[in-house]
């Protein structure tokens, strides 16, 4: 299993601080009116476009819990947002343990546009409700067989150990 975050076309930021540090300029100051996001694409600005279209986000519901698909899996879905608001970050203020210290008024956090999933990629619900990525051609089982046991035997017997 993968996390979501292997998905994402753009960084993510935590705090104010990170994107401080990481993009070398100051976040904008934090709109209370618009939804937390913590992601932006260094492209939008320079679109001839009002609004952009990125084709995958994970599909939220309206209190921004992810949803499920017809096969009880959470799935993509497109994002249609503002040129500007794709262009910045809206990162609230936390204290030292990390809680938010203004609360926005609308909305949940904008999701991170994610690149198409790979024939042998799927989306689950992992621990928790978390969205994860389970790639097909990796061998999930965790653990040994009697099939590995044999092998280990006779590899150890031709060491002589």
């Amino acid at each position: 299993m993968a996390s979501l975050q292997s998905l994402y076309l753009f960084p993510v930021y935590q705090t104010r601080e990170e994107y401080r540090a990481k993009s070398g300029v100051e976040a904008p100051p934090f709109d209370l009116t618009r939804p937390v996001k913590s992601w932006f694409d260094p492209a939008a600005a320079a679109s001839p476009r009002r609004k952009l279209v990125y084709d995958n986000v994970i599909a939220l519901a309206d209190n921004g819990s992810p949803l499920s698909g017809p096969d009880g899996q959470p799935f993509l879905e497109p994002l249609l947002i503002d040129r500007e608001k794709a262009a910045t970050v809206n990162i609230p203020v936390k204290d030292f343990t990390g809680k938010i210290q203004e609360t926005p008024t609308i909305g949940f956090e904008v999701p991170v546009p994610c690149r198409a999933l790979s024939e042998n990629e799927t989306l689950v619900f992992g621990w928790g409700g978390a969205v994860q990525v389970v790639e097909s051609n990796v061998d999930q089982t965790i653990g040994f067989g009697p099939e590995d046991r044999r092998l280990l035997k006779a590899i150890a017997k031709k060491l002589g150990v």
